[in-house]
């Protein structure tokens, strides 16, 4: 009887440590690390006209939200990309190198959101090369932007370190 009850117990205490061990790993709810667009200080004139949350389930949760931003006070989406760099850091945003030869990124004060951006150009030439991965609506969106001769930029915000 006494060792039926120890079996019991044991058992319970080991389903109780898996279930804190995996409570740490990241199984928190993603939707509290997720950013909004708001968040961002767009140019005057600027709209989002797609946006996609994507989320990664691994060991460190989190989501992202990938938009595109169109500008049609602007003739040129490498002008309206500098342009919101300088509205960025005007804003208290710091500026630095994105994760590829065609990005550009900004960390909002406080580090608390990592931004990247990208003109439609670029991004779309990234994502042909498969250096970048973008899902199909905001592909489409920055495609059509390009067709309709639009000053356009590809933008990705995450959660910055923590």
């Amino acid at each position: 009887m006494f060792g039926r009850r120890l079996g019991v117990c044991t058992a319970l205490l080991t389903a109780l440590a898996l279930a804190a061990g995996l409570a740490g790993c990241g199984a928190g709810d993603p939707a509290q690390r997720t950013p909004t667009v708001g968040s961002v200080p767009l140019l005057p004139g600027s709209r989002v006209v797609e946006q996609v949350r994507t989320c990664d389930q691994g060991s460190n949760t989190y989501c992202a939200i990938d938009f595109v931003v169109r500008n049609s006070r602007y003739e040129s989406s490498d002008i309206l990309l500098r342009d919101e760099g300088r509205f960025l850091r005007k804003n208290g945003w710091s500026l630095s190198h994105g994760d590829t030869g065609a990005q550009t990124a900004a960390n909002s004060p406080g580090h608390k959101l990592r931004l990247t951006f990208s003109t439609a150009a670029g991004d779309l030439q990234e994502v042909d090369l498969q250096l970048i991965n973008r899902p199909w609506p905001i592909v489409y969106a920055l495609s059509s932007s390009m067709f309709d001769r639009a000053a356009a930029m590809s933008m990705m915000l995450e959660v910055g370190a923590p």
